[in-house]
């Protein structure tokens, strides 16, 4: 499975640099993790398999005062030989995803 991500600061309006983000399988094994660049993303974890996985983003490392600290979004990877990109658009007291391209 190849998977990325963006992380946007929907109070400063600009993406969300040296967010700390971890990928992990369903039993919390870690398979890949890393800071965001410059642009708030990352790009190119390579990894394995179908099922449920997870992206854990270490908000609170990132946001000063935050409802959540962390936020976990849990997905199912169906063909691992498709991309998937899962974006975060982040405040303080509130986050949205999806299923991005």
């Amino acid at each position: 499975m190849s998977f990325s991500t963006h992380v946007l600061d929907a109070v400063a309006g600009r993406p969300a640099a040296g967010v700390r983000v971890r990928l992990e399988d369903a039993g919390g094994r870690v398979l890949a993790e890393g800071r965001t660049d410059g642009d708030g993303r990352i790009k190119g974890w390579d990894t394995a398999g179908a099922g449920v996985h997870r992206v854990v983003f270490d908000t609170g490392g990132y946001l000063a005062e935050t409802f959540y600290p962390e936020v976990v979004i849990a997905f199912t990877v169906t063909d691992p030989a498709q991309h998937h990109h899962v974006p975060l658009l982040l405040s303080p007291y509130a986050y949205s995803t999806y299923r991005g391209s």
